[in-house]
């Protein structure tokens, strides 16, 4: 079953190419969705994909080196739409 996780990163997460990580982070694990920056300077992020995944893909999030830019995580789980074709950055 599909699940989808609606993630807000906060901290220095803009102009450091934290987007274009997670986007080359996606493609280790079997998820779909985007990233964008927000005007207020925190990054949201949408991804579906089975729970084990997901919860793979976003414990990689800070190992990948994102950890110091990151200040706070806030998540929301929900059922998956299998709206997505891919994870892409969008703006």
């Amino acid at each position: 079953m599909t699940k989808r996780i609606h993630v807000y990163f906060s901290g220095h997460v803009q102009g450091i190419g934290f987007r274009y990580s997670v986007k080359q982070l996606s493609l280790e694990f079997e998820v779909t969705g985007w990233v964008k920056n927000l005007p207020d300077g925190r990054v949201e992020m949408v991804a579906e994909g089975v729970n084990s995944e997901l919860e793979a893909f976003q414990s990689a999030i800070p190992d990948a080196g994102l950890r110091r830019f990151i200040h706070k995580t806030d998540s929301n789980w929900s059922q998956g739409t299998g709206e997505f074709k891919g994870f892409e950055i969008v703006r």
